[in-house]
């Protein structure tokens, strides 16, 4: 009988690593969160006007491999206090959407001190929170994604782990100081205008955009965006957004940044930036993690890539056991997509699917200061969700950082978790110019070849220059008709 507690708990832990990133210390508590901010990091927060107690914000980035960590300074905007490498991240660009995928996740977080673990298996960690409020609107599903120690990952953000003690630190003093929660922004890449037209045409591009918005606000006024759910779309705002409102008032800092960015992606489109998509086999990881094997000769004249963060000191760090190395020795692959055509509209003309900007004329002209379309964000309006057709959408809070006042009172240690109608049938309207009878087009060629055979005139001379064969598929050719904005 003694065997059947023995099975049991082998069952568990295979059960636990089959988990994203399953959170667990082994062989009891340890000391090494209560690590203080080095002496290095808290000399620059007082040259930036920071103390250890003001207010965090942390935003990560897929592609770049990079994690900063913001802080309130004393005019009461946040500033960059430091950016990090990421280790290891795993899957693809774009959001985590079932268990078991690898995927990082993408979206705007809350962060409370039930969710530091002190006690992880990862060395120091906390629970990202997902899925969130807008994951479980979209259906998405997973559990235990976390910023943690160790550079192995499977869905989550993996750091050093001198990297993640000084991450934890920051943020243990900052919940001291009396922060209730904050706010993780995770993207797939900066939400740079280069980086929107270069990924315009990807699939996740409607999704990517509402994301912008909410990284508009930030960079434009640094304050923390309020974040609500609209149906099933992320809403961004300040106190309107923050009490129910779908529509909430857009700052005019924030149009600003926006209608500077649609102009520039235009002008990228315009001048023929191509769309892309990247592809990892599995994930990423910063340079600086990798050998350097250039050598002295190779690297003369060469312009030395500036960063944050020293490579020489982040190559010292002990990676512990690195998640399938192998995927990470090549580089990601770089695909150019274009658009995909959907089925035909009412008049016969082809749709585009979540085309952002769908010709490089289109792009030319907005980039030359037509006035552009309403859809926001490079072009590309993210379809609305059904119940905002039928009148009030289901709104909740999703990431308001510093609304949660009951996680304050959890125990600071401990990791407490919560365990569009279909289109019609497409009908194209008969093209009358392609239908006309052989007759009339035997009556256009008589008439171009009686002309032809005239003198010509002076001025004849010179605006008679197409062959007959051209002149006839202009007479055939439709009328052109506006291009319906997309």
């Amino acid at each position: 009988m003694a065997v059947r507690p023995l099975a049991a708990a082998g069952l568990i832990a295979v059960t636990l690593g089959l988990g994203a990133c399953q959170d667990g210390l082994i062989g009891g508590a340890s000391t090494r969160h209560l690590t203080p901010v080095p002496a290095q990091t808290l000399s620059l927060m007082q040259t930036k006007g920071m103390s250890q107690s003001d207010p965090i914000l942390i935003r990560a980035y897929k592609k770049e491999s990079e994690l900063e960590v913001w802080k309130r300074d004393g005019t009461g905007q946040y500033a960059l206090l430091k950016t990090f490498p990421i280790c290891r991240w795993s899957g693809q660009l774009g959001p985590k959407t079932k268990q078991g995928d690898r995927q990082a996740p993408e979206g705007f977080y809350t962060i409370t001190p039930g969710q530091m673990n002190p006690n992880s298996s990862y060395y120091l960690s906390f629970d990202t929170g997902y899925p969130n409020a807008f994951d479980r609107a979209n259906g998405r599903t997973g559990n235990y994604i976390m910023v943690h120690g160790t550079c192995s990952s499977a869905g989550c953000f993996a750091m050093t782990d001198a990297s993640m003690g000084e991450i934890y630190a920051i943020a243990r003093e900052a919940f001291a100081g009396g922060q209730r929660a904050f706010q993780f922004q995770s993207y797939p890449f900066r939400m740079t205008a280069q980086n929107m037209a270069k990924f315009r045409n990807d699939p996740n591009a409607p999704f990517w955009n509402n994301l912008k918005e909410g990284a508009d606000y930030f960079e434009a006024l640094k304050q923390e965006p309020k974040v609500g759910l609209c149906g099933a779309k992320y809403v961004f705002g300040g106190a309107d957004a923050a009490a129910g409102s779908c529509s909430p008032r857009v700052d005019p800092l924030v149009a600003e940044k926006r209608a500077r960015d649609d102009h520039q992606i235009a002008e990228l489109v315009a001048k023929g930036t191509p769309a892309t998509r990247v592809v990892y086999q599995d994930g990423g990881q910063n340079p600086v993690f990798r050998p350097q094997n250039v050598t002295a000769f190779a690297s003369l004249g060469a312009k030395e890539e500036e960063m944050p963060y020293s490579a020489k000191e982040f190559g010292r760090h002990n990676l512990g056991e690195v998640s399938r190395p192998e995927t990470l020795a090549g580089a990601p692959e770089e695909i150019a997509i274009e658009p995909k055509a959907g089925p035909a509209g009412p008049k016969g003309r082809t749709q585009l699917a979540a085309a952002p900007i769908p010709t490089k004329a289109a792009a030319a002209a907005l980039a030359a200061g037509a006035k552009p379309a309403p859809a926001p964000l490079m072009l590309a309006k993210q379809a609305e969700p059904a119940a905002a057709e039928a009148g009030k959408p289901a709104r909740v809070t999703v990431a308001d950082a510093e609304g949660d006042v009951s996680a304050f009172q959890q125990v600071f240690g401990g990791l407490s978790r919560k365990d569009a109608p279909a289109p019609e049938p497409a009908t194209p309207a008969a093209d009358a110019a392609t239908a006309e009878p052989a007759k009339q087009v035997h009556a256009a060629r008589a008439r171009i070849q009686a002309h032809l055979a005239k003198p010509p005139t002076a001025t004849g001379a010179i605006a008679e220059k197409k062959p007959p064969a051209a002149k006839v598929a202009e007479a055939k050719k439709p009328a052109a008709k506006a291009e319906p904005a997309r």
